[in-house]
Order: structure tokens, then sequence, then C-alpha cells
């Protein structure tokens, strides 16, 4: 960044803040979300009430009020953050994240602290858990964090004095996880927000009442499977009743997936090298509680560079849409990630040391302000975009001279060397104009293959 551009940063945060003015009666407030604002975007090593209070010259018990018991409109600050998002940062191809978070916490006092399984630490913690639905562009250059949310345990739900003493109203009750997703993916279409496709891990794929609710709101999803995960590669309502397989076993067993040829796709490059998966499809059908939910995709992928490593991806992608965009938007969860990274190590998410439920709920929705604002500077800071993270476009065109010459020929040496007959473009997509084609020294070995009639091409 130049003097110039950090000198602009302050005139640029008051008018960012500008848009929220409406959410609070006093202007006390709205000096106090500036003043806080302020505080996590600082270089402050922790980034609680008492040391962002401090460093702006105040009382830490200003900043406590303005979270526990200061009026102001919380909902339409989550909706301006959806208003800006749709009105400045609106992709058609835009892709919906959902993730879960746990914060490790001391103490039984914190609203929904419980003993449970958090990533932060990789085991079971006493930590407390949010759900978090992403908005990011297609191509990844824009990402926030649209919606965060207090997940509550059963043991709490059951405990209501125990709720009382944390502040929590009565109306707060257990949620399954999956349920706060969908009412956040509710929020959000009721506020204008668009997305082309939703994404989540193996959990929630796991969860029917979840894929029931994506496909009751008519929205399209690539979801990662476990290797447990049953399924049909027949409709089971068409032919004699037998029960679903694990897909580990279809991989392995199914004459529908045995023969079918390995078709290599470059999926994006990466800091360690392009990203380079060999993929099959079928046509497959999930159980449910009315029999069968299909035909959906199921999508196997195997690294290139470790065949050991395999991942599974559900799909309700229309026949015709390229697998290379099913590819991208199923191994594109990175955003909520680098999201959940960027609100943790950069705006001190986990650093709150509140204790009732509504301060710990306004400290959410003010990350999400201030992440907004981080993420909008990033944007307009950058410049000219980065191909470090190119996607491939809506229609699957592959831009192969965003990666470099010898890091893609070195990918493509290690495909041929495993016997592979197929080149880094899948040879069911045809080549875009725009890609430049292999000189003689560099070009290896391909096959091109028709698409099979059971390929999502």
């Amino acid at each position: 960044m130049t003097e110039a551009q950090i000198l602009g940063l302050g005139h640029e945060l008051a008018t960012f803040l500008s848009e929220f003015a409406d959410c609070f009666g006093r202007s006390e407030p709205r000096g106090k979300l500036e003043t806080y604002v302020r505080g996590q975007l600082s270089e402050l090593p922790r980034k609680s009430v008492e040391p962002m209070a401090l460093q702006a010259g105040m009382a830490p018990r200003t900043l406590q009020e303005f979270l526990a018991s200061d009026e102001w409109d919380e909902d339409r600050l989550c909706a301006h953050v959806r208003r800006l998002v749709v009105r400045d940062h609106a992709d058609e191809q835009a892709i919906g994240v959902i993730d879960e978070s746990g914060h490790p916490k001391k103490g039984g006092q914190t609203a929904g602290v419980s003993r449970q399984y958090c990533g932060n630490t990789g085991k079971i913690d006493n930590c407390v858990m949010t759900v978090h639905l992403t908005y990011s562009s297609f191509d990844g250059e824009f990402r926030t964090m649209l919606d965060s949310e207090l997940y509550l345990p059963k043991c709490w739900h059951e405990d209501r004095e125990r709720c009382r003493r944390a502040k929590i109203p009565e109306e707060v009750v257990y949620r399954p996880k999956y349920d706060i997703a969908l009412e956040q993916l509710d929020r959000a279409l009721a506020g204008g927000v668009r997305f082309s496709w939703i994404t989540a891990d193996e959990w929630y794929t796991q969860k029917p009442a979840f894929l029931a609710g994506l496909l009751q709101r008519g929205l399209r999803f690539v979801l990662e499977a476990p290797k447990n995960f049953r399924l049909w590669l027949h409709d089971p309502r068409s032919g004699p009743e037998t029960p679903p397989k694990p897909v580990e076993n279809l991989l392995r067993y199914s004459r529908k997936l045995m023969t079918q040829p390995w078709r290599t796709y470059y999926v994006k490059q990466t800091d360690k090298g392009p990203l380079v998966w060999e993929v099959k499809s079928v046509p497959c059908w999930l159980p449910s509680a009315s029999g069968a939910i299909g035909p959906l995709w199921l999508v196997v992928a195997r690294n290139v560079l470790n065949p050991e490593e395999l991942k599974y991806f559900v799909s309700n992608a229309a026949p015709g849409v390229p697998l290379e965009v099913i590819l991208h938007v199923g191994f594109g969860r990175w955003p909520v990630e680098r999201c959940l990274e960027d609100e943790k190590s950069e705006l001190g998410l986990s650093h709150f040391e509140v204790r009732c439920y509504s301060a710990l709920k306004r400290h959410l929705l003010i990350t999400q302000v201030t992440h907004l604002f981080l993420a909008r500077q990033t944007l307009r800071l950058r410049g000219e975009k980065s191909g470090s993270d190119f996607a491939p476009g809506p229609r699957g065109c592959q831009r192969l001279d965003r990666c470099s010459p010898a890091a893609t020929h070195t990918a493509a040496r290690a495909s041929a060397a495993r016997r592979i007959q197929t080149g880094i473009l899948a040879s069911a997509q045809r080549r875009c104009a725009s890609q430049p084609r292999q000189t003689p020294k560099e070009k290896t070995p391909t096959t091109r293959h028709s698409p099979l009639s059971t390929a999502p091409m």
C-alpha cells in the first residue's frame, strides 16, 4: 500500500460506517461502533473490549455497555451487511459456503459454552460454537461473512435457569446446526442475496433434512460426502429393492464406475503448484423419508499426485453444467476458511470475554461489519485481479495461461507417469478461444474422450 492509500482509509471507514448510522438512535452508540471497528482493525495483539477501549482513551465499561445494554437495532445492522453485498458485490455465479467454528473458552458461564468437538483445537474441548454463512464471488476475489450465529447446545436448552443467568431469551432454543444454516440462507435470500451455488462439508451432507431444505428452496449445491455415505446408482423405485451402498464400495465394485476411465481436470493454481484431480461422475439417488431423492450426481475425485486421497461430492447440477464448474464449487470451501482465519487472526473474533448472549451476538455482528470493510478495501486496493486463485468461468473455460508453463508441464508429466491418457484439460470440454495451445516441446500425449452419457457435461 502507498502512503496515500493508507491515509485514505480513515475517510473510507467513515463513509462505510455511515451506511449503518440508522441502526442507532443516538450519536453515542454510533461513536462506539467506530471505536469497536477501529479496535478490531488495529494492531492490538488481543482485541477484547478492555484493550480496545483503553487504546481509544475510554473506560472499558463504555464498550461493555455498548455490547450488553445500549439500544441499537441488531437486525437492521445485519440487513445492511446484506444490502451492501447485494448493491456493490452481486455476482450471478456467487457461491454460498456454510461452515461452523469453535472458540475455546474456560469455565462454564459464557453463553453456549460446552464440551464439544472444536476444529480450532482438533479435539473435544470446552468451547463456544458458531455457525457461519460466507458469500464468495465465483472467482473468490471478493468474500465476506454474511451471517454468524451462536449454536446453543441441548444441555443449555434443557437448563433454562442457566440460560437466564447468561441472559439467553426464552425464544432462543436448541436448533441443529443445519437448521441454523438453512435459516441463514433464508435471511440472505429474503434480503435479496442470490446464490448460484451452495457448498458445505460432509457433516452437513449427512443430514437428510439439510439436503431436503436446499432442494425445497431451489438452491443448486455441491456438497462433499464421506466415504461411507450411502446412495444408489440406479432409481430404486424402478427395480428390485436393494439397500443403498457406501460410495467407497460403489467406486470399487460398481460396473458404472469401474468401467469409466478417469478424466484429468485442472482445478486451480495454488501456492504449491497446480491442483489437478482425476474425476469420474455418475447419476445417483439418495435415501429419503419419501423413498429416494434424485437423480443427482455423484462425483468422485482422486488426487493425481496422491492416488490414495479421494473426495466424493453430491450435486443437483443440471445436465449440461460443465464438470469443471462442479469441481470448482466442490473445492471452493476455502473462502469461509479464509474469512474465519482473517476474523480470528486479524479481527479478534475469538477474543471475546463477554458472557451474556446479547453481548456475544453483537460481537459476532460487528465482526461481520468490520470484515466487510476489510473485504471491500482489499478488493479496491488490489487493482488488477491476481491469477493465483483463478478458476474456470461459468462455462468451464480453463485459463491455463494463468499458471506457469513449467508448473503445468510438471503436473502433466506426473499424470502421464501414472499411465493417464488424458491431458490437463478434460477432453469433454471444448478448448476456450483464450486458451493458448501447447508448444510442440511442452505437448504431452493425450487421448480425446467423447462425453459419457452418464457424465454431467
